[in-house]
C-alpha cells in the first residue's frame, strides 16, 4: 500500500506527539505545533485515510488520534529521526560500563540496571555463556566425615559444596582425591569428563566409597551451569511511571512476567548484532503483546554474543531508547574485544528489524 510523503510526516508528527503527551492528537494541535504547512481541514481529511490504512486508530468519536502497531512499525522502520548522543552522555555511558566491564561476574546485573536508568524502562541483560574448564580443586577437611569441594573456574568463577560423607574418612586421603583431581579434571570439558576417566582416578585413589565418583559429578554440575546464559532483570518498578501501567493488574502481570526471566530472549543471541525492536503483537509472548521490547545484541568475541533490551509502552521513545541500546552493547563489544571506547559524537547505526510487512 503506498503511503505518500505528506501522509508520512502527519503520520510521524502524530506519533511523536503521542509519544510527549501519551494523550490522542487531533488535527487542531497538529496545525498548530507540527509545521507541516498546511491546513487543519487537510490534516483531518489525511489522519482519516490513516485511519483506512490501518496506521492509526481513534479511540472514540470525538477524539482525535492514536498509532496502531502498524504505524509503529512504519516509522520505527522509515519515519523516525536516527537520534545522536551527546559527547556528556557517551562519557557517562562509557565510564558507568567501564565499571561494569571491571567485574565481569556482575556484568548481566550491572549493565541491565545502567539500561534501566538510562532510559527509565524495566530492562534485562543476558550473557552469554563462555566455554569454561576447571583451573583447580580444592578439598578441605574439616573432620572425619566432612569435607568442603572448592572449584576454580576458568572464567575466575568459584563453586563450593559442603559434602557429609556416612562413614569416617582420613585427612591423607581427601588430600590425595584433591591431588588426583587436580591432575585428571582440570582443563577439561563436561565431555572430556568420561566415565572411563573417573574409573581410572578412583582406582588410584583405591576409593571403595565413590569420592571420586563425587568430585567428578560437582565438576560436571558446574561446568553445565556455567554453559547457561547468565539472565537478570532491573527496574520492573519502572513501569508505574508510564500512563499505560497505571492499572495495578496491567502493570502486576507484566512485571510478573520479567520476574519469571522470560527464555524466549536468549535464543535471540544466535542473531546478527544490531537492534531490534519488537512492538505489540510481534513479541513471542502474550504478555508482552501491549508492549514494546527493544534489544541489542553485543559481540564478546570469540563467537560470544549477549543481549541488553528494554521493555516499555508501545509509546516509547523509539529513538531515544534504540540509541541508547546500541551505544551501550558497542560499548561493552568494544570493551571486550578490543579495549576501545567509541568515538565523541558517533552516529549510532541502529539495525531496526522486525515485521516490515507494512506495505
Amino acid at each position: 500500500m503506498d503511503i505518500s510523503e505528506r501522509k508520512k510526516k502527519i503520520l510521524a508528527a502524530v506519533i511523536e506527539e503521542y509519544i510527549e503527551t501519551a494523550e490522542p492528537v487531533g488535527s487542531k494541535t497538529l496545525a498548530e505545533t507540527a509545521g507541516l504547512g498546511c491546513s487543519s481541514a487537510t490534516i483531518r481529511n489525511e489522519l482519516a485515510e490513516l485511519v483506512a490504512m490501518g496506521y492509526l486508530e481513534q479511540p472514540h468519536t470525538s477524539a482525535g488520534r492514536v498509532p496502531t502497531v502498524e504505524g509503529y512499525r512504519l516509522y520505527v522502520n522509515e519515519l523516525m529521526a536516527r537520534q545522536q548522543l551527546s559527547d556528556e552522555e557517551i562519557l557517562r555511558l562509557t565510564d558507568e560500563l567501564d565499571q561494569c566491564l571491571a567485574q565481569m561476574d556482575g556484568l548481566a546485573a550491572d549493565v541491565g540496571r545502567l539500561a534501566s536508568q538510562m532510559t527509565n524502562l524495566p530492562a534485562m541483560a543476558i550473557t552469554a555463556p563462555r566455554a569454561v574448564t576447571i583451573t583447580r580443586f580444592d578439598f578441605i577437611y574439616v573432620d572425619a566425615n566432612t569435607f568442603i569441594m572448592v572449584l576454580l573456574l576458568s572464567d575466575s568463577t568459584v563453586k563450593n559444596k559442603l559434602v557429609r560423607l556416612p562413614i569416617s574418612v582420613e585427612q591423607t586421603k581427601i588430600e590425595k582425591l584433591s591431588t588426583l583431581c587436580n591432575a585428571n579434571f582440570t582443563g577439561l570439558t563436561t565431555a572430556e569428563i568420561t566415565p572411563i576417566l573417573i574409573s581410572a582416578t578412583e582406582r588410584a585413589l583405591d576409593d571403595v566409597m565413590g569420592l571420586t565418583a563425587v568430585a567428578a559429578s560437582f565438576a560436571i554440575e558446574a561446568l553445565v551451569q556455567s554453559a547457561q546464559p547468565r539472565m537478570t532483570v532491573a527496574g520492573q518498578n519502572k513501569l508505574l511511571e508510564h500512563p499505560e501501567f497505571q492499572n495495578p493488574e496491567t502493570a502486576q502481570s507484566l512485571m510478573n512476567y520479567l520476574n519469571q526471566l522470560p527464555r524466549e530472549f536468549p535464543e535471540l543471541m544466535a542473531e546478527d548484532t544490531g537492534v531490534k525492536v519488537f512492538i505489540g503483537p510481534e513479541n513471542v509472548s502474550e504478555a508482552l503483546r501491549d508492549s514494546s521490547v527493544v534489544l541489542a545484541t553485543y559481540d564478546a568475541g570469540a563467537g560470544v554474543r549477549g543481549i541488553v533490551g528494554v521493555v516499555g509502552p508501545t509509546r516509547m521513545d523509539y529513538a531515544m531508547v534504540a540509541s541508547k541500546m546500541q551505544m551501550i552493547a558497542e560499548t561493552i563489544s568494544q570493551a571486550m574485544i578490543g579495549g576501545q571506547k567509541p568515538p565523541l559524537g558517533m552516529d549510532t547505526k541502529l539495525m531496526l528489524r522486525g515485521d516490515e510487512s507494512h506495505e
